[in-house]
């Protein structure tokens, strides 16, 4: 038992970090704050981690491990388009999980030597799964589009997943709709794919898309 505690500490530490840093920003959380929060001493979670940027960057790891599970699944099978919008519900899941990573990213990047690096990394992986699903539609004989509009496309479903939670926010700063906001994405990501979908993938489009109209 006595040494479980510490590890549950710790792990304490990141959820308490996590929902602070997603309440109200992570430039305005401190360390004390997180341990007031926490009800222990600085001096405890001090020993846990070193500083804020620890934290932060130990955060940063579980999303990138999290979305590195997701693009594995994404390669599991051919998608169709119910998969495909599937699948982009649980990529914004995580940028709701994870919100205070795209709202404060300026600020992270100039800072974080390891979240400049590595969220490039994930941003580039985000595409090679959006231009793998296109792709795989397009082999079903779903979609039409030339391997350059895929990536084209690809690159647009990228930016608008990384700065919707941002825009959605701006928008609406006082009454955001969170749950709304993130069902919205995925709708708008999939818009710009539902051009290029034929036959019964248009259709079923439509069908999946009458709820957000």
């Amino acid at each position: 038992m006595e040494r479980k505690a510490p590890r549950r500490t710790k792990e304490r530490i990141l959820e308490v970090s996590l929902g602070m840093f997603n309440a109200i920003g992570e430039p305005n959380v401190t360390t004390n704050a997180i341990a007031d929060e926490m009800n222990i001493s600085p001096g405890n979670l001090y020993y846990h981690y070193r500083s804020k940027d620890e934290i932060v960057t130990k955060i940063f790891a579980q999303f990138e491990r999290e979305m590195d599970e997701l693009f594995a699944m994404q390669k599991d099978r051919r998608a169709n388009v119910e998969d495909t919008w599937f699948w982009l519900h649980l990529v914004f899941e995580k940028i709701w999980k994870y919100r205070f990573i795209y709202r404060d990213l300026n600020d992270l990047l100039a800072k974080n030597r390891i979240i400049e690096t590595h969220f490039k990394s994930i941003l580039q992986n985000a595409q090679k799964s959006a231009e793998a699903l296109m792709t795989d539609l397009r082999e079903r004989g779903e979609l039409a589009a030339s391997k350059g509009e895929i990536s084209a496309v690809a690159t647009n479903v990228v930016l608008t997943a990384t700065y919707w939670y941002s825009y959605s926010y701006v928008m609406n700063p006082r009454k955001l709709d969170e749950a709304e906001a993130m069902s919205r994405g995925v709708f708008q990501v999939m818009a710009m794919i539902a051009p290029y979908l034929t036959g019964n993938a248009r259709a079923l489009f439509e069908k999946l898309a009458a709820e957000y109209r």
